[in-house]
């Protein structure tokens, strides 16, 4: 995606400033299971819609209100929405309906509608919800023309509200909806399983235990496999993907073996739709007694039940659902006639648009699969996404003996480099084990290049980094310290241990030491060899990726202590906060962390402001204080100018809103860069990690001739970054004019996109660019095979 700083191309730019709502009446409602992160796409729906001009509805209660009406349908005003991105489930209610399955049911709701001129109607809620919205909007007219001839409504009525038109966004914490990477609530499930998995974990290794967790997934195995990936866990059992006949002999030697090696604990982690290739459901229990039965170990089984649902929204449903809930007023505005019912999908780190019914299709093709035992086929349908977890998991979940291995010869270095980054420790776990399956022999290098000019580098087993992935930091140590002062001593020390590969994990100083390592291949014959890069560092602040790992488990930091900040002055008169963010001169933290926190105002270095824009702010805090607003949220990055220090905007607000609010501050510091690797985190990080070792055996083999490693084409030392919707392969020389070295940030950078959004959310008038929008695709069923470069992750 283009960043703020593209030239503008007005021919082809498309502002939603030409997108009217005026006249337009748009209700919103949440139905089914509830999921966290429904009440920020409920806000941002509703803010949106008022700042396009339209007539906000709530439909409380889901489809029973619509059907009830009355008082279940009530407009909704800016402030109505306050306050409400922090919680957890659905503040205007949910419920499941009977009474809407039913013809005399639909009938009474779309009286409900006609009687306030809605025709807008945005759905929340999982495939159920959807379906019915869909139905509704099929059977319209002929519901309309009923009502006519009941004389429930006139003519004019009809012919006002002869079109309805719905957009979808999947609420489902199952994540069982086809078309989308992530459904809204997915992500902060996986937080409060992987909150206990962490916990579990310590007590188990207290007691040598094995503990079996059942989570929810009736009917999709989502949650289980990526818990499992998250956490390493010994074992997993999927509705997708029964295991095969005999599993319980498989399963009992795998753990029996793990325990042998040194083990202390055993992770088992059940889907709670798990059934076996006969179609016999597996339970908790089940599992548990074939354990103590057959080799007497201490079991306990946890069902997390509907903790799973309950809590917080984590950082990234907040976002997924404030983005998703402002692209489906867009698609609403824009909907005509002859444009099917749509849903808001998540693909990659894109927002698009699907048609609902193929969704639909698709998901329930999904079931069909697997009731017709045609398993590769049903995980095939869930999506690239879920196969791409499924053989990752496969690759990293058991050692396979000495003999099985393939003997490669090759010798594979990996170091951590810059800052520490929660999720560092995942991908290195994950590049030693796969290496290993690989059959190369896998180094650890201890403190970045610094360590590896002083020969702090050893072979790294598969055990010695078991239990990794929960672990926050780096443990392999990290250092800011660049190869270029000292390129004699680390290519002798290349020749000690004949490296013949290097994957480094870290932030910008990492780019500019492979960046270093591939200009001095000139002068070095051992720097030419396989090479590449993930990118960890909470600032996202590397080029050519969209991602980078850690700034999720940041944003989770400053969203979480935001919530705590702002919940500290309850009861207090009205109050606002300033607060500073790490991010160097990139401002996504800054500018992501408000979007999921609610600020009404962020100051980065990528957006120049002056003493007017500061004025121009505090006056419209002021203005939005006087009304029932209690809070108010700055954030700042903290280098986003040298002269409007963090000091000088608390005092300047302090004085001009003397008698409306008073002001706190907080610099949050280097809490941001600590604490457990979320979910996202420790998959990701997982996953890249083992992309980047399949990339380095394949260059190896490519470049190994005469009997030795010689690689020095540019795409031998690569960056493996998150582009839009894939994971693509970047030489680093062809990154380096994508690069401002001076502010240590890329010259252009997607989520700038997200920051007028962040603005509309905050009340003020912003210009939109939405020619990334407004698409409305399909969904693919027959997908090319992967390309060696690049991937969906």
């Amino acid at each position: 995606m283009a960043g703020a700083s593209a030239p503008k191309r007005q021919d082809t730019r498309k502002f939603f400033e030409n997108l009217s709502g005026a006249g337009k009446s748009i209700a919103v409602l949440t139905s089914g299971g509830d999921a966290q992160g429904m009440n920020a796409a409920v806000r941002a729906a509703v803010r949106m819609g008022i700042y396009v001009g339209a007539k906000v509805y709530f439909i409380h209660e889901g489809y029973q209100g619509m059907v009830d009406g009355g008082d279940n349908i009530k407009e909704a005003k800016w402030e109505s929405v306050s306050s409400m991105l922090q919680v957890g489930g659905t503040v205007i209610g949910s419920a499941r309906c009977k009474d809407f399955r039913t013809h005399e049911g639909r009938l009474k709701a779309a009286h409900n509608l006609v009687q306030r001129d809605i025709t807008n109607l945005c759905v929340i809620g999982g495939d159920g919800s959807l379906t019915g919205a869909n139905l509704f909007r099929e059977e319209w007219s002929s519901l309309l023309e009923e009502l006519l001839q009941q004389g429930l409504i006139d003519e004019e009525a009809t012919q006002r509200n002869s079109e309805l038109h719905i957009v979808g966004m999947v609420g489902s914490i199952d994540n069982d909806f086809c078309g989308t990477d992530m459904t809204i609530g997915t992500d902060s499930a996986l937080h409060r399983i992987i909150e206990v998995v962490d916990a579990i974990m310590t007590t188990a290794q207290s007691h040598q235990r094995t503990f079996v967790l059942e989570v929810m997934g009736r009917h999709c195995g989502y949650l289980a496999l990526v818990s499992a990936l998250a956490c390493g866990a010994d074992w997993v059992f999927i509705p997708e993907m029964p295991p095969e006949d005999g599993w319980e002999d498989n399963m009992c030697q795998k753990l029996s073996e793990i325990r042998s090696r040194g083990s202390r604990l055993n992770i088992i982690i059940v889907a709670e739709g798990a059934t076996d290739r006969q179609g016999q459901h597996i339970t908790s229990d089940f599992v548990k007694d074939l354990v103590v039965r057959r080799l007497g170990f201490d079991t306990r089984v946890t069902i997390l039940g509907h903790v799973q649902r309950g809590g917080t929204p984590s950082a990234f449903d907040r976002i997924l659902a404030s983005r998703m809930g402002v692209e489906a007023v867009l698609a609403l505005l824009e909907a005509s006639a002859n444009t099917p019912a749509c849903v808001v999908s998540l693909v990659g780190n894109q927002a698009v648009r699907l048609p609902l019914m193929e969704c639909v299709q698709m998901t329930q093709e999904v079931q069909k699969a697997m009731d017709e035992k045609k398993f590769d086929e049903a995980v095939r349908l869930r999506g690239r996404s879920f196969e791409n977890n499924l053989s990752t998991y496969r690759l990293l979940s058991f050692r396979k003996a000495d003999s099985e291995l393939p003997n490669s010869s090759f010798n594979v270095a990996v170091m951590n480099v810059g800052a520490p980054a929660a999720g560092m420790n995942a991908a290195v776990r994950s590049a030693v084990r796969v290496g290993i399956t690989e059959g190369h022999k896998m180094f650890a290098v201890n403190d970045g290049f610094e360590g590896f000019y002083k020969g702090q580098i050893k072979e790294i087993k598969w055990g010695d980094v078991g239990g990794w992935t929960g672990q926050g930091g780096s443990l392999l140590g990290t250092k800011r310290t660049l190869p270029g002062k000292h390129l004699d001593k680390i290519a002798e020390q290349m020749r000690i241990h004949n490296i013949n590969a290097l994957l480094v994990v870290g932030g910008f100083e990492a780019f500019e030491s492979i960046l270093q390592l591939f200009v001095a291949r000139a002068d070095y014959e051992e720097f030419c060899i396989p090479m590449c890069i993930l990118p960890a560092t909470i600032s996202n602040n590397v080029p050519g990726t969209d991602l980078s790992l850690g700034a999720d488990t940041s944003l989770n930091a400053i969203v979480e202590t935001c919530d705590r900040i702002k919940q500290s002055a309850s009861g207090t008169k009205r109050r606002v906060f300033i607060i500073e963010t790490m991010g160097g001169y990139c401002g996504y933290l800054a500018t992501v962390g408000g979007l999921a926190a609610g600020a009404d105002t962020v100051y980065i270095y990528e957006e120049p402001f002056d003493i007017r824009d500061l004025q121009a702010n505090v006056e419209h805090l002021t203005e939005k204080m006087k009304t029932s607003i209690q809070r108010g949220l700055v954030l700042r990055n903290e280098n986003c100018n040298e002269n409007f220090t963090t000091d000088f905007i608390y005092q300047l607000y302090s004085e001009e809103g003397r008698g409306v609010f008073d002001c706190r501050k907080n610099i949050l510091g280097h809490m941001q860069q600590g604490g457990a690797p979320s979910p996202f985190d420790r998959n990701f990080g997982t996953k890249i990690a083992a992309k980047a070792m399949q990339w380095i055996t394949r260059t190896l083999k490519e470049s190994y001739k005469g009997g030795r490693v010689f690689a020095n084409s540019e795409d031998t030392a690569c960056l493996l970054g998150m582009r839009r919707r894939t994971l693509v392969f970047q030489p680093v020389v062809q990154l380096r004019d994508e690069t401002d070295f001076v502010h240590r940030i890329p010259k252009e950078q997607w989520w700038l996109k997200l920051r007028p959004l962040m603005k509309i959310l905050a009340k003020y008038k912003t210009s939109y660019d939405v020619s990334d929008s407004g698409q409305l695709e399909h969904v693919t069923r027959v997908r090319p095979k992967d390309s060696n470069t690049s991937t969906a992750i």
